[in-house]
């Protein structure tokens, strides 16, 4: 995603766009297609290239045509979808792998074509006027490689973490260790020796934009655990299918939305940004409280109307920490800054899957009863896939099972109490600072005049 945010600034966010939207669609009929878990494996990742540059480069083009004093209701906008596809997509995910799974990535590709023919036919932005070999140069290349080859091994140690590996073995410690002291030389190099680097200093050199980013990780550590772990309990503690369960995410994903883009509104109308994430954490942090006291016999009817509440406070929270991340910083560095907002935003929930697998998996196992744990000899990460044959067993048993589920997770709620307790702290480092009425000329819609300014239209 970073990489994305630099090749925007060297080659313009149009052609950037459409070249994220064509890898994406070539991942995804290579994932549709796959003949074997490899060949799916890298069809994923280049669907994964594609998929980062779109969700920056619709961050940066929406930053590049309003300015940040207006750009409220947009951010909301942008926000309320990623929230609402983020919780549709498990259901609808559950929905084809019932029947054709190779359907989930084909369908990615008429979507895409359509992107695309909007793309070419109404985003119609200035591109920088120099010599490709120029272009290339002026790519941050090791910064780039830093960042890809710190991120990925973070990722595989906590992809690994508790699944295939413990979290004490060399397995998962060594790749871990390595992928976080490469993030910190990747800002070593980034602040000090890069010519044009794509993480600038300023982008984390003031209290305000650090304080936004810290909340935008926590966010998204919380929501994604949120949304990936209730399945878990509708599934385990209530016997719903994966359809069912995706269902019942309604709750948060459509209360989302809406306060996503209330949020957006409030900030351009009050010209202030500090109480809205103030009262969103709060907001999160009662709503976690509430889903912490959900029994396996609690009805639904409950456990949706706290999703009601915690998806009031984490939509404010979409749109919310943007701009804190923006204010402080010259429009120049738009790009830059919402190109890592919306990377620290995916990576937190690689974070927030992985904690949540951690404490659930150390929870089962002190609570499954003998009886079960004794069935699977993977002990509870075998106990815990085999969900679907709950319903199966006898009583009291069953209910035994469905109780150590349900109680486990309520762990788990409480660790993301203490999450949503720091992103409340995290706001006392920002400042109110008033946000800008500017855009970056570079990026301006297509017009004559612009020929005269160093760029040439496309």
């Amino acid at each position: 995603m970073p990489m994305s945010g630099g090749l925007a600034d060297v080659f313009g966010r149009r052609p950037i766009m459409l070249a994220s939207l064509v890898i994406f669609a070539i991942g995804s009929a290579i994932c549709g297609a796959a003949p074997n878990m490899s060949a799916l494996i890298a069809g994923r990742t280049i669907q994964g290239i594609g998929g980062g540059g779109i969700i920056t480069l619709t961050d940066i083009i929406v930053a590049d045509l309003v300015s940040l004093a207006e750009r409220g209701p947009y951010l909301g906008i942008v926000g309320a979808v990623w929230a609402i596809v983020s919780a549709i997509g498990p259901p609808i995910g559950g929905a084809f792998a019932e029947s054709n799974w190779r359907w989930l990535f084909y369908i990615n590709i008429p979507i895409v074509g359509a992107a695309i023919v909007l793309v070419i036919l109404f985003l119609n932005l200035s591109i920088p006027k120099e010599p490709f070999n120029e272009k290339i140069r002026r790519i941050d290349w090791i910064g780039n490689i830093l960042v890809i080859g710190s991120t990925t091994s973070v990722v595989l140690a906590l992809t690994w973490a508790g699944a295939l590996h413990p979290w004490r073995s060399y397995q998962v410690l060594v790749p871990l260790i390595v992928g976080l002291l490469g993030l910190v030389f990747t800002l070593t190099y980034e602040f000090n020796w890069a010519t044009e680097p794509i993480l600038p200093r300023e982008l984390l050199w003031n209290r305000t934009s650090l304080s936004g980013y810290i909340g935008v990780f926590l966010h998204g550590v919380m929501f994604t655990g949120i949304v990936y772990y209730l399945p878990v309990y509708y599934q385990g503690s209530k016997g719903a299918s994966p359809v069912k369960s995706g269902i019942d995410l309604f709750g948060i994903a459509f209360t989302v939305a809406p306060f996503a883009i209330l949020t957006g509104i409030s900030a351009v109308v009050f010209k202030r940004y500090r109480p809205q994430n103030y009262v969103a954490w709060a907001i999160a942090t009662v709503g976690l409280g509430l889903l912490s006291m959900v029994k396996a016999d609690t009805p639904i009817a409950n456990s949706i109307g706290f999703q009601v509440v915690i998806g009031v406070g984490t939509g404010i929270l979409y749109s919310g920490t943007n701009f804190p991340v923006l204010a402080p910083l010259p429009v120049s560095l738009n790009a830059s800054a919402l190109a890592l907002l919306a990377f620290i935003r995916t990576f937190a929930g690689t974070y927030g899957v992985a904690i949540g697998s951690s404490v659930l998996q150390t929870e089962l196992s002190k609570r499954l009863p003998t009886e079960f744990s004794s069935m699977f000899p993977g002990g509870s990460e075998i106990a815990f896939s085999a969900i679907p044959f709950i319903a199966a067993l006898e009583e009291p048993l069953r209910t035994q099972v469905r109780e150590a589920f349900a109680d486990s997770l309520a762990v788990l709620w409480r660790v993301f109490i203490g999450i949503a307790g720091a992103g409340f702290i995290s706001v006392f480092l920002m400042k109110e600072i008033p946000m800008s009425n500017e855009t970056d000329e570079r990026w301006a819609m297509e017009q004559a005049e612009k020929k005269e300014s160093g760029v040439e239209q496309v």
